[in-house]
């Protein structure tokens, strides 16, 4: 008898544990998104991690960049402490939205890596290498052999010298330019820069961008010759295409085309119009040349006011005296095409790479072409960028038109004047070249204290001195100070 029960309680107890099996199993699958990845791929963070890189840089560049760089100047700024006034103070903005990534790009490596990707794993050495450049040109000696090993449970990184940063991100961009497989799309898609899942052609322009943004970090620390052997870094570049290819033509850009669709949007398209526009004006300065020439690229930036009966672009002084105002649309400010316009997320341009070498012509280096073709190829380069028409003569403007007799002093002015034009919405590329050549020249307005030099670095970010305090001082005391007329290593001149 007791057996029999026995028996029959092992037999509902079976019962009931494959019935629980089998509702835990239906629960389960009715949980489950069909649509949604059973793990991270690489072409999930890539898109993700491509779009905020892309749109950090341009808040950037409009609130920071075009403001010191007299693109933009406030309407009213009675504050002699503000970064139109040469006062820069601390900025967390980059700093967080850029270590914030660069966890995500080590994920990107390691799991590319598990996967056998190596397309991916050049992918994120050149992001990383990139966004590591951003900060310590603005910042100077920041965290970096040691960042992002929170895993490690080592979560108070000490922070590097800059030449050290600078050793590490030109041998992750050797590294990737070793790593792209050119005859393989992307496995996982993902790329919103430049397609690579579509074509296998265009992981060649992965390997471009890893050799043009290495050329953009060797041409920076030309002053450091004796520390790093810049030269020859740079003629390896210039004279092995093949092995070291760089960006050739508008089509290979650095440019995130954001695409118009959720949830990639321009960053600024559902910008309140006085957020977007009506508190800031064109300066002088900005405007002055390109409306001497005539510059398509005037009428897609800039919006037009009247003057009598005409419509015309007018821009107002930088670092005006504390006392002075400006009226509300009395001035052309940021034309609201730019607000879903779709080129803007730049990361690195052709006009750029042959700025470089406009430049690298002019000091004797070897670069298949002369200066001047390469000051040409660059101004037409930025001009096909914006998707503007082209005027037949523009380049036999009086103003554009190559000094090809002129001092060298002259030939970089100009130079500089028109990569500083190029540079518009490019992050903090148009300041980082100011510290480097004092080109183009700004002027310094009244409302700056004549005691006040131009701004060589940002300071640290406040919050630092409580959450990694010992080695901040550290830094501190290992670069001479941090306020922003700190000079950063490259910075000798």
């Amino acid at each position: 008898m007791m057996m029999n029960i026995r028996r029959r309680f092992i037999s509902v107890l079976m019962f009931a544990l494959c019935l629980f099996s089998a509702c835990d199993k239906t629960f389960n699958d009715l949980n489950t998104d069909p649509n949604r990845p059973k793990e991270a791929t690489p072409g999930v963070l890539l898109s993700q991690l491509q779009y905020r890189i892309v749109t950090s840089k341009m808040n950037e560049a409009k609130s920071f960049t075009h403001i010191l760089m007299q693109v933009q100047a406030p309407r009213a700024n009675p504050n002699i402490n503000s970064v139109m006034r040469w006062d820069v103070r601390s900025r967390d903005n980059i700093w967080e939205s850029y270590y914030a990534a660069l966890l995500d790009t080590e994920d990107l490596y390691g799991i590319s890596k598990r996967l056998e990707q190596p397309n991916y794993m050049g992918i994120a050495l050149v992001l990383k290498a990139y966004m590591y450049s951003i900060l310590t040109d603005a910042y100077g000696d920041i965290p970096c052999l040691e960042a992002t090993k929170g895993m490690d449970k080592n979560f108070l990184p000490k922070f590097d010298k800059q030449q050290v940063v600078y050793e590490q991100m030109l041998n992750w961009l050797t590294e990737a330019n070793t790593l792209f497989e050119t005859d393989k799309p992307l496995a996982y898609g993902g790329d919103l820069i430049f397609d690579a899942q579509s074509s296998a052609a265009n992981m060649l322009k992965w390997k471009k961008f890893a050799n043009s943004l290495k050329l953009r970090l060797l041409v920076r620390i030309q002053g450091r010759e004796a520390e790093m052997k810049v030269r020859s870094k740079i003629e390896e570049i210039l004279n092995k295409p093949k092995d070291f290819p760089v960006f050739e033509s508008n089509a290979d850009e650095a440019i995130l085309a954001f695409p118009g669709n959720f949830p990639y949007f321009n960053p600024y398209y559902n910008s309140r119009t006085f957020d977007w526009r009506d508190n800031d004006y064109f300066t002088t300065f900005f405007i002055k040349t390109l409306n001497e020439t005539n510059d398509p690229r005037l009428k897609l930036w800039a919006r037009t006011v009247k003057k009598g009966d005409k419509a015309v672009f007018q821009g107002i002084p930088s670092a005006y005296p504390l006392e002075q105002e400006f009226d509300v649309n009395a001035n052309s400010n940021l034309s609201d095409v730019l607000k879903t316009f779709s080129n803007m997320g730049i990361l690195q341009t052709y006009a750029e790479v042959e700025f470089m070498k406009a430049e690298l012509a002019l000091k004797n280096y070897k670069t298949n072409d002369t200066e001047e073709n390469h000051y040409n190829n660059a101004i037409l380069a930025s001009l096909k960028q914006w998707k503007v028409d082209i005027p037949e003569d523009f380049l036999k403007h009086s103003i554009i038109k190559y000094k090809s007799g002129g001092t060298v002093d002259e030939k970089m002015e100009q130079i500089f004047l028109q990569k500083y034009y190029a540079g518009f919405f490019v992050d903090y590329q148009s300041w980082f070249e100011y510290r480097r050549t004092g080109y183009p020249k700004l002027e310094k307005g009244p409302g700056i204290p004549s005691s006040r030099t131009f701004p060589t670095r940002i300071p640290y970010p406040t919050y630092l001195q409580s959450l990694n305090a010992e080695n901040l001082k550290a830094a501190v005391q290992q670069m001479g100070g941090d306020d922003c007329t700190i000079k950063v290593w490259w910075d000798n001149k």
